[in-house]
């Protein structure tokens, strides 16, 4: 018998005998835990309740970070990582708010009241009438093919939503106007709002306001989804719609139209185009994509994770909204001019006029470069976890 051997079974031995106990103990404390979030679970059943009585928002920003602040400074006392409980309570907020809205989804500010979506069978459109649905409005699709029934359709609606393609929004809103009564909502979900908006004051007499939801009909929930509102006319009889996203759990962003088309310009052309132009330059040099994820790092496939996200959806869409204005598409036509600017510095082999760009750049970003290294970090970590 070999002497290691024996002294390694009998260390075994003695290892299961003693973690028993512990691991007995463990069972008992998960035990416990499933117990506590399931209590916690009714409370929050009755604050939906509440919530659902008084018409209180699913979110509330403040008190969540209060908490995870409280929680923070309790762990650093109790020797837990504070990173871990933010994490684990993170995870324990979003379930309960997804519950709570998808309970909240079956309470509406204006049960009952008739809802036109002017392009309903689309995705957007038919994320959106399935919410009014559920909370009990009732709910009329027009389509394409529905236009010979419009003034039927239109017979006392208390709000029509425009959800149709950029292109064909203005046209769809010149042709419904004639149909509504001075007292319907009027609103649309193009992610352009100037045009439409004008486009919707000039044709329709009664309330106006002009919505982009931020976020994609895939979307399971309006939790902690932006909606961008921009004013147009009778803001009071525009509010139950803005509270009814509110109660949905969505986070309202107020703007001016031009704001909003100022800051999509960056935050969808510009972003979207320069990631088709990666994409493009990869598929340009044959780069085998499977290939380099194995060379990757996390931050990496991060990235590339972005641009064949991108790839994955409808080109139309992605065009639209690339090419939607004039402004946006002389706007891409200076990040193509400022790429150009650096070619001279690439010929030079000039590092230190690169240095002393980026340290200009770097400045620039301020604070913010420290919030995106965190906030990047975080989805590094959570990345490298799953894969």
């Amino acid at each position: 018998m070999n002497p290691r051997k024996e002294s390694m079974k009998d260390g075994s031995l003695a290892f299961d005998k003693e973690v028993i106990f512990h691991r007995k103990n463990i069972d008992d404390i998960d035990s416990q835990i499933l117990s506590l979030l399931a209590r916690r679970q009714a409370e929050v059943e009755k604050v939906v309740r509440l919530k659902k009585k008084y018409h209180a928002p699913v979110y509330h920003p403040a008190r969540e970070e209060d908490m995870i602040s409280k929680l923070r400074a309790a762990a650093k006392k109790t020797c837990l990582e504070p990173d871990f409980l933010e994490d684990l309570y993170r995870v324990i907020l979003r379930q309960s708010r997804v519950e709570q809205t998808d309970k909240m989804a079956h309470k509406g500010i204006r049960p009952g009241a008739n809802v036109l979506i002017i392009g309903g069978a689309g995705q957007m459109g038919s994320f959106f009438s399935s919410l009014f649905r559920k909370s009990g409005y009732h709910v009329r699709n027009l389509t394409e093919s529905d236009w010979d029934r419009a003034a039927f359709l239109c017979k006392d609606i208390d709000l029509a939503l425009v959800s149709v393609p950029i292109d064909k929004t203005e046209d769809v809103i010149k042709k419904i106007a004639p149909f509504l009564s001075s007292d319907t909502l009027l609103a649309d979900l193009t992610s352009i709002k100037e045009r439409p908006l004008k486009k919707m004051l000039d044709s329709h007499s009664g309330p106006v306001i002009g919505i982009h939801p931020i976020f994609g009909p895939t979307s399971a929930s309006l939790d902690k989804q932006i909606i961008v509102v921009t004013p147009g006319r009778n803001p009071d009889q525009c509010r139950w719609l803005i509270d009814q996203f509110i109660l949905w759990g969505a986070v309202i962003v107020e703007s001016s139209a031009k704001e909003h088309d100022d800051i999509m310009e960056i935050v969808q052309a510009l972003r979207h185009f320069a990631t088709f132009c990666f994409g493009r330059f990869l598929y340009e040099k044959h780069v085998r994509l499977e290939k380099t994820l194995e060379f990757s790092s996390p931050i990496y496939r991060l990235e590339i994770g972005m641009v064949g996200r991108l790839f994955a959806q409808d080109s139309s869409l992605y065009s639209e909204i690339i090419f939607a204005t004039q402004e946006r598409r002389l706007l891409l036509k200076e990040y193509i001019v400022s790429l150009n600017t650096h070619m001279e510095m690439l010929e030079n082999n000039d590092k230190p006029l690169f240095v002393s760009q980026f340290n200009e750049i770097a400045q620039w970003f301020g604070p913010f470069s420290e919030q995106a290294l965190r906030e990047s970090t975080y989805l590094i970590n959570k990345l490298t976890e799953r894969f």
